[in-house]
Formats: structure tokens, C-alpha cells, sequence
């Protein structure tokens, strides 16, 4: 069944796409996030976006593949429903948008400690709450105005990254008064790598954080209205542009300022600025970290409803959540999907200033779930295509495959093996065979009462 005859709108064009891309990438794993990658890598922490850049990059050709090639709203869910089999398409679902809760929390929480930089007494569950109505009623409206709504949001992270980045390059090569800042900052504090290897391979666990939310490009093919142009197209110039933002704006923080200095108290790009006298710079800086963090959550709520109702349309949900309005908005997964997010509001309220870590943990744990199963899936994919005689029709090819299927899958079981030897993470381990378990038993009760 095509979208438009199910109700949902082709309102998103190409440039919606890439920044919807854009926007789901760049934000709190970034502004906020890089401040724990920072601690444990130090100068270094290029080198762990840079590894952790190409791994997503890998998996998001793999979903690129896929979408292209079947462009369907709830994306990886649905292919593993179709290629793997009903668990999995079950599992993937209801998993992806647990993730996007988990990460929604999270960036409520982040709004949060951003406004504080200005009013410290506000407390951070009345900022979440505040965000998370408004927010909510932008994504009842339509499609399209989510897409412009999300378009500016990452334009203005965008042109701020790049204006920080040729301010911070002043600032290097003249300095405030006329004298250079200069690059000692990045080898005078215990070297360029001052924890070792250790430090960059722990330090991939949060940069992996920083990435999550990317493969929204898939979610997007069933409202994109050239899917076959947009989604090749936004993968192969976010990847990029991703690497230069992250690693460039790093790159230039690192130089400015001493990296075993910055703190987590709040956004790194922030506290450099303020730091080092440049008020302005941070106030501004902070208007776009604030910015960044409501743009996540906006792609949070419009990926959570999207993905209730695929889920629905395979029968893996409820049927209220397969209905839509008459514009094309699936209001009851929108709803509920922001309900239960409230939850994040309740944890901001009984531990105030402790809960991003964890949010981080089990969103992280949730995202290499989503990414496993699209490598997985990948595989099963180009099996079928090959014996349909179909597999030389694909008109955007993994690079490589299936090494680096291979590759990723195996860079993710690291993953997961360094948050077991992190102590704020240990527990989001524990967590996931028991996820997995209540996903499992929900299936077969969903399966039993089928059969009656």
C-alpha cells in the first residue's frame, strides 16, 4: 500500500531530509555529550569521531539500501519484519521508539541545564515540561510544517558551528589583543593522546551517543516526495558534513582551551567561550545549544508517531495508532509517544542534575539494538534481492558489502563491552538482556491472543 493511499503525506522535500538528518545528529551528543568524550580522550577526541563517523556512515548505507530501494514509512522496522521475520520486525520497532523516548528525555533534560546558564533557579522538570507541550502541539500541525520547523532549526546549527569555528580560528592565529592563542593546548596537558588508547576506545561509547538519532533519514523515506534522489543524496552530504562539524568544531575547542579544564557543568562550546571572556560568544552559543536540543526532541516526537504507526500497520501495535488525521498525522502515537516522555519530567524532578548520564546509557544500549538489527537485516536483505535476480537492480549499494556488515557488527559488540568496565553504564547492560526478555514475552503474548 502506498502512502498516499494509506493518508500519509509526501510532504518532505530534499532539503527537508538533510536536515531533518542534520538535526537529528547534531545536538546534546554533541553541544553537551562531547564534555565525557572530552574527559576521556582529550585533543584526541577527532581521532573517536572520526572512527565512530565511519561506522555510522557503513550503517546508514546499509539502511540507505534498503529505503531506496523500498521507501516506506517505519523504515528498518518494517524490512525486518519483511526479511527476518515477525520477532524481529517486532523487536526493532518497539525498540526504535523506546530509544527515541529514552533520547527525548534526555534532550529535555539537556534543554534544561542550557536555560540555567541564564536562570539557575529554574528548575530543570518545569523547562522540560514547558518544552515538551509546545513541542508536541508543532507536531500536530502537518508534516510540512514539522519539516520547516526542523530545517531552520538546523540551519541555525549549522551556520553557528561554522561561525564558531572561523571565530575560534581567528581567535587561534590573532588572538583577542593582537597575541595568537597558538596550538600548545593540544599536547601541554599530558600529550595529544593523554589516556592512551584506552581513553579514545572508552571514549567511543558517548561518541556513539552523538550519532544516534541519524538513521531518522529512513524514517523519513514514506513522507519524502522523491525518495530515490533524497535519501541517497542526504546520506552520502550529511555523513560529510557531520565529520567536518564534529570534528572541526572539536578540533578548534581543543586548541583554544585546556581540555582537562572543561567540565561538565554545562556545554562545552559554552563554557570555553565564557572562559576565555567572550560573553557574547557564549550567550549566543548557548541560544544555539537550546536550539539543538528542542530540534532532537522535535525529530524525537515526529520519529516516535511514525514509527507507532508502522508498527500498527504490521499489527505489532494497536490499530489506534494506525489511524490518521486529515493531514496525514498520526495523532494518537504522537500523543502517547509524548505522555509517556513525561516520565523524563517526573526523573528531572526526583533527581535533578543526575539523570542525563543514564538517560545516555540506556539510549546508547537501545541505538546499537537498532543498529545490529540493521546490519543484520542488510544482509538478509541483499540475500533475497540476489535470489530474486534483483540484486544487480539496487541503485545504492553498501560499500564493501558484507565486510563491513561484518565490521560494524563487531565494532558495536565492543561498544557494549566497554560500557560493562564503565561504571555510570554498567547498569544499562545489566538492563538490556531484560529488555530483550519483555520484548520477547509481549511478542508471545501478542501471538497467543492472535491465535484465539
Amino acid at each position: 500500500m502506498s502512502n498516499q493511499e494509506n493518508g500519509m503525506h509526501r510532504g518532505l522535500k530534499n532539503r527537508h531530509i538533510q536536515m531533518i538528518a542534520l538535526g537529528g545528529a547534531i545536538g546534546t551528543g554533541l553541544f553537551y555529550g562531547s564534555a565525557a568524550t572530552i574527559e576521556l580522550a582529550g585533543p584526541a577526541i577527532t581521532f573517536s569521531y572520526l572512527i565512530g563517523g565511519l561506522v555510522i556512515f557503513f550503517i546508514m548505507r546499509m539502511l540507505g539500501e534498503m529505503a531506496v530501494d523500498e521507501p516506506v514509512s517505519g523504515s528498518f522496522s518494517h524490512f525486518a519484519y519483511k526479511y527476518w521475520g515477525e520477532f524481529p520486525g517486532f523487536l526493532s520497532g518497539w525498540n526504535y521508539w523506546f530509544n527515541y523516548i529514552v533520547v527525548s528525555m534526555a534532550e529535555l533534560t539537556a534543554v534544561g541545564i542550557y536555560i540555567n546558564f541564564w536562570f539557575p533557579d529554574i528548575p530543570h522538570w518545569l523547562t522540560a515540561l514547558v518544552c515538551l507541550v509546545l513541542v508536541t502541539l508543532l507536531n500536530l500541525i502537518s508534516v510540512g510544517t514539522f519539516g520547516e520547523f526542523e530545517f531552520w532549526f538546523a540551519i541555525v546549527k549549522v551556520v553557528a558551528i561554522i561561525g564558531m569555528i572561523v571565530f575560534g580560528l581567528f581567535l587561534i592565529f590573532s588572538g583577542i589583543n593582537g597575541e595568537a592563542t597558538g596550538f600548545d593546548n593540544l599536547w601541554i596537558h599530558g600529550g595529544f593522546i593523554p589516556n592512551g588508547m584506552i581513553g579514545i576506545l572508552f571514549s567511543l561509547v558517548p561518541v556513539m551517543f552523538s550519532f544516534g538519532g541519524i538513521e531518522l533519514i529512513g524514517i523519513t523515506a514514506g513522507e519524502a516526495d522523491n525518495p530515490q534522489k533524497s535519501i541517497p543524496k542526504a546520506i552520502n552530504q550529511v555523513m560529510w558534513r557531520i565529520l567536518i562539524f564534529y570534528v572541526g568544531a572539536l578540533s578548534v575547542l581543543m586548541v583554544l582551551y585546556p581540555w582537562n579544564q572543561v567540565g561538565a557543568d554545562g556545554s562545552p562550546f559554552v563554557m570555553i567561550f565564557s572562559k576565555i571572556g567572550i560573553p557574547a560568544a557564549a550567550t549566543l552559543l548557548n541560544i544555539v545549544v537550546l536550539t539543538a536540543a528542542l530540534s532532537v526532541y522535535n525529530s524525537g516526537v515526529y520519529s516516535n508517531g511514525r514509527m507507532l504507526y508502522s508498527l500498527a500497520m504490521q499489527g505489532n501495535a494497536p490499530k489506534l495508532f494506525a489511524k490518521l488525521n486529515k493531514r496525514g498525522i498520526p495523532v494518537a502515537g504522537v500523543l502517547v509517544s509524548s505522555g509517556i516522555t513525561l516520565v523524563g519530567v517526573i526523573l528531572n524532578f526526583l533527581l535533578p542534575g543526575k539523570i542525563f548520564t543514564y538517560l545516555m546509557a540506556v539510549a546508547i544500549i537501545a541505538a546499537v539494538i537498532t543498529w545490529t538489527t540493521i546490519i543484520i537485516v542488510n544482509l538478509k536483505f541483499r540475500k533475497a534481492k540476489i535470489a530474486q535476480g534483483e540484486g544487480d537492480a539496487l541503485h545504492f549499494k553498501t560499500p564493501l558489502h558484507p565486510y563491513t556488515n561484518y565490521f560494524c557488527a563487531a565494532f558495536l559488540v565492543m561498544i557494549v563491552i566497554l560500557m560493562a568496565f564503565t561504571e555510570s553504564m554498567k547498569m544499562a547492560v545489566l538492563v538490556l538482556p531484560i529488555w530483550l526478555l519483555i520484548l520477547w514475552i509481549s511478542f508471545k503474548i501478542k501471538k497467543s491472543r492472535e491465535s484465539k
